[in-house]
């Protein structure tokens, strides 16, 4: 079955249609859905319920652009709704932080150790990160999707920056003493 036809059996409702596409993208979505929740326990939650909401709303899909990027935008809102849900956003006005990219050497790291130490972030700083750095969100996008100002955004992700860079250096000392041991 091509893409159009499972999409126009899953505005009919038609199960098997709908387990096919989840099939088709549940392990690229849960790989974003890992990148806004705190553990892999967190992000199967996320995936069930974005899947939940792209089925709900996949009526809304105007077949403009790619099936693939709206789904993902559909996943990401609702990784940052059920957020919201948990917890509320603070609103006061952080100092602003140069936004300046932390230097770390170029060094092979794994990548689940990178993960783990993306999703080891406080929630805001993880969020405006990956919606940043690998979604590619501007701060004007952020701002309005987290309901933050644009100086927020640009300060949490300087102090993700500055959390990550720590981890990383962390781990190479680590390294480096077990190394010399």
């Amino acid at each position: 079955m091509s893409l159009h036809e499972l999409i126009h059996q899953c505005r009919k409702e038609n199960r098997n249609a709908q387990e096919q596409l989840y099939r088709l993208y549940a392990a690229k979505l849960f790989g974003l859905c890992l990148k806004y929740s705190e553990n892999r326990q967190q992000a199967e939650d996320n995936l069930q319920d974005g899947f939940v909401q792209i089925f709900n709303k996949i009526k809304q899909f105007r077949e403009e652009g790619s099936f693939e990027g709206w789904m993902k935008r559909v996943m990401v809102n609702t990784c940052l709704q059920k957020y919201r849900q948990q917890k509320v956003y603070s609103l006061s006005n952080e100092a602003q932080i140069e936004e300046e990219d932390p230097e770390v050497e170029e060094e092979e790291f794994e990548i689940n150790f990178l993960l783990q130490c993306i999703q080891a972030l406080p929630d805001r700083y993880r969020q405006v990160f990956s919606l940043y750095v690998l979604d590619g969100y501007s701060h004007r996008e952020i701002a309005e999707m987290m309901n933050i100002s644009e100086g927020t955004s640009k300060s949490n992700l300087a102090r993700a920056r500055m959390a990550l860079k720590e981890k990383i250096e962390e781990s190479r000392e680590r390294q480096n003493s077990a190394q010399s041991s």
